[in-house]
């Protein structure tokens, strides 16, 4: 091999060791970028879980209604314990309407968002 050549090797292998640590401060960068979607992806599987379990919460509510049971409780008792959940009756005749809601927890410090809310029917057995 001519010295040339070599010392042109040498160089090329001296640029690339200027380069180690780009890729890991790269990934720092991007970082941030990447908890915000996961926390947001979180946070969009919380809001659905929360209206899923405020449908559950209603139809119990409403079942223990329409048997003119302690409906406040089976209804609290109907979600998971981790989640707020409270229901109100309406008694409309031969039917009630029970309307849930569970407040919606919040993966983002100091945001709010809010309540999902249920409404199921059940015939009132006389």
């Amino acid at each position: 091999m001519a010295a040339t050549e070599m010392a042109v090797g040498r160089r090329a292998w001296r640029g690339r060791s200027r380069d180690r640590g780009q890729v890991a401060l790269e990934y720092l960068g991007f970082l941030p970028l990447l908890l915000l979607v996961a926390l947001a992806a979180v946070q969009l599987g919380l809001i659905a879980y929360a209206a899923q379990q405020a449908g559950t919460a209603a139809r119990t509510g409403a079942r223990s209604a329409s048997l003119r049971e302690d409906y406040a409780a089976d209804c609290a008792n109907a979600v998971s314990s981790w989640l707020d959940a409270g229901c109100t009756p309406a008694y409309l005749g031969d039917e009630v309407k029970v309307t849930s809601t569970v407040t919606i927890p919040s993966v983002i410090p100091g945001i709010d968002f809010g309540t999902a809310s249920k409404t199921a029917v059940m015939p009132v057995d006389h």
